[in-house]
């Protein structure tokens, strides 16, 4: 007996530490491998190893694959040479080109991710998008149902997906408000399948504000909400459900350049112009040493990496692309990607994307 559990420990030991791939047609190899790899508690010890010791992790960028090619549109680039695809983290070389789950050919946006798993949906998000729990790791995803809790259509939606270690499930929390200030908040449970209405809104969050860039983080979710010239961190546990708001520094006056993000397991803003003295701080921030970018270009910081390296976008002014570059925050060394991130407009808005994805096993006998 104690040598058959001896020999299971060694074969997870070994099956543990590779990609995901791999195991996928490892399923196939006999009964007793797929209900090992298929367990949840196999699939738990896969993701918290490579989240740990940052195996398996890949930039899941949208990118111009051919970006020479130009043409006569307004636009320098074709839409339809846009690509998602997952570039090494070491060498940055593409690692393979994404589709869409459902094999749609129109352009999706991500809405966070977690342990593996990607929210999409439409470009432009509205209360009835589609939304998409997705893994491309193992080509499975998951489509929650439309909810039944919505009786008005709301012009401004935000949406976020992650995983909350205390109930041990994945949350997608949405947020939508009307012109007239009507404010509704939805959470979608993987492990219920279902939505849920949050009744309790704060009255300090039921007013006209404009939501902007989002992260999650250990179950609960942070956006960045503008009310008229007070900028404020609102923040969301998926758990217990309770709502919290914290004022960003009184010289962040505007959203504008400001970014939202995890360094070194903590919320962090970035703000790509910001003149405020160490002193001036409130005491709940603490400010870092400041960043000097390169006065020939133009930056913008797109988020932090698992690393805790700056995701940064370098591009010219009348170019649809961005150089995708790290920048390691303490030692102030940039490092070219060779990645062109395509540029997104909305609007006035212009949007690029690049995130950590960490491979996983969720969703495997989805």
């Amino acid at each position: 007996m104690a040598f058959i559990l001896r020999k299971k420990e060694i074969l997870i030991d070994i099956l543990v530490r590779l990609p995901a791939k791999s195991l996928v047609r490892f399923v196939c190899t006999c009964k007793s491998w797929s209900d090992l790899i298929g367990s949840s508690s196999f699939v738990s010890i896969h993701v918290n190893r490579n989240v740990t010791k940052h195996a398996h992790v890949y930039l899941f960028c949208l990118h111009h694959p051919n970006f020479e090619r130009q043409n006569d549109n307004d636009d320098p680039y074709d839409i339809e040479e846009l690509q998602w695809s997952l570039f090494s983290n070491e060498t940055f070389q593409q690692f393979s080109k994404l589709s869409h789950p459902l094999e749609s050919t129109e352009q999706y946006r991500i809405y966070g991710a977690s342990n593996g798993l990607v929210c999409i949906s439409d470009e432009i998000l509205n209360f009835d998008s589609p939304i998409h729990i997705w893994n491309p790791s193992v080509r499975k995803f998951r489509t929650p149902p439309m909810s039944t809790n919505i009786n008005m259509k709301f012009s401004h939606v935000a949406l976020q997906l992650g995983f909350h270690p205390g109930v041990n499930d994945y949350k997608a929390v949405r947020i939508m408000r009307t012109n007239k200030g009507a404010l509704a908040v939805e959470v979608y449970s993987l492990k219920t399948y279902c939505w849920k209405m949050i009744e309790a809104i704060p009255p300090w969050l039921k007013c006209t504000w404009k939501h902007h860039k989002g992260t999650f983080f250990n179950g609960v979710a942070y956006h960045i909400i503008e009310k008229g010239p007070i900028c404020s961190i609102m923040s969301f546990d998926s758990g217990n459900e309770e709502f919290e708001e914290f004022i960003a520094p009184d010289d962040i006056c505007s959203s504008w350049g400001l970014c939202i993000d995890i360094y070194k397991e903590r919320i962090c803003l970035l703000f790509d112009f910001y003149p405020c003295e160490e002193e001036c701080m409130e005491k709940r921030w603490k400010q870092l040493c400041p960043f000097i970018y390169s006065s020939d270009y133009c930056f913008r910081t797109i988020g932090i990496s698992i690393d805790n390296e700056l995701l940064l976008a370098r591009r010219g002014f009348d170019q649809g692309i961005a150089d995708l570059c790290l920048c390691n925050y303490e030692s102030k060394q940039a490092l070219e990607t060779d990645i062109k991130l395509a540029v997104m407009r909305y609007g006035e808005i212009e949007s690029l994307f690049a995130i950590n994805y960490v491979e996983s096993l969720v969703l495997l006998n989805n």
